[in-house]
């Protein structure tokens, strides 16, 4: 294990601790702990790999999961929310809320956090138009790549309707690679370029296995240059983290799912469509489990354009 694949594992450590643990204590020295790591070398090894000391990540993460609960939850009242991610009182949420997005919960609930959205949206367009023609590179190294991927011949899905089926999936360990940067950026398949590199070296891809694709933000809200991607495929329980490469679970449950055909410069305008065209009349809102992408036994990758299947799952449950 080379020093920076370790340092990047316990980075990674903390980050899913954090999220995981928003409600309880999380001051430096439970995260040094967590990390095995002194306090005053965490505290410096942590801000020089992530751009953020951990008192701000601790923030950003309980205001960017508080502001995805206010609009998922509308029913329940935002001093409840504000508790349920580790804040002292309601007025100590309000504060931060505003100072961070710049409006009152209330605000947010009533338009502000759609006008937020939006304006992340308009920044992702340009980062996807600006890197099209490195897409059409790492599309050309996939490609080049024939030995790691099923080939088959896909058909773009595109604007075609939507076919949507909602079935629990099953809790699932497996081992990750992650990524951060924007949604849709080639920085993910970049990933899934190296992931799939390191699981042939440890024969995991000689064997049908799942493989997921995990979006642990939500790119309505946090920053796209903050946005964490995990390349995962399944692994048995005798399988020991290594490097960098983590070990986690997919949660189960109930997941809408959708087929998508396409490459990688496509997948997050899918996404976008099936938050906007499918979502609000379905009778089911998203909940708090990351969204997913599966790619199971019938996955492809067409030799000529780069275009691959998956489904693309929404967790989700009743309004």
């Amino acid at each position: 294990m080379s020093h920076r694949s370790s340092y990047v594992a316990r980075i990674n450590r903390v980050l899913d601790h954090i999220d995981a643990c928003l409600a309880e204590t999380l001051d430096l020295e439970v995260l040094a702990s967590v990390a095995n790591f002194s306090p005053w070398h965490f505290h410096r090894v942590f801000r020089a790999m992530t751009g953020e000391t951990l008192a701000e990540r601790v923030r950003r993460r309980r205001l960017e999961v508080a502001a995805s609960r206010l609009l998922s939850s509308p029913a329940v009242a935002a001093s409840s929310i504000a508790l349920d991610v580790g804040f002292a009182s309601h007025e100590v949420f309000t504060r931060a809320f505003r100072s961070h997005f710049g409006v009152t919960p209330t605000a947010w609930r009533r338009g502000a956090g759609r006008d937020w959205a939006a304006a992340h949206h308009v920044q992702l367009s340009k980062i996807h138009q600006a890197e099209r023609k490195l897409h059409q590179a790492v599309a050309e190294a996939f490609r080049q790549d024939k030995s790691l991927w099923p080939s088959g011949h896909v058909a773009p899905t595109g604007g075609s309707d939507m076919e949507v089926e909602v079935k629990n999936l099953p809790e699932t360990r497996v081992a990750y690679m992650r990524n951060v940067g924007p949604y849709g950026g080639v920085g993910i398949p970049r990933t899934w370029q190296r992931f799939a590199a390191w699981c042939e070296e440890r024969g995991l891809m000689r064997t049908s296995r799942t493989m997921y694709g995990i979006c642990q933000d939500d790119p309505d809200v946090t920053p796209p240059e903050k946005c964490r991607y995990d390349a995962c495929i399944e692994v048995d329980s005798q399988f020991k983290p290594e490097g960098e490469i983590g070990v986690q679970t997919v949660a189960g449950g109930r997941y809408a799912c959708t087929k998508f055909a396409g490459t990688s410069a496509d997948i997050h305008a899918a996404w976008s469509r099936f938050m906007s065209e499918w979502m609000p009349d379905s009778g089911y809102q998203a909940d708090d489990r990351p969204a997913i992408e599966l790619y199971d036994k019938d996955f492809v990758m067409d030799e000529k354009t780069g275009a691959f299947t998956c489904w693309l799952c929404m967790p989700v449950r009743r309004l």
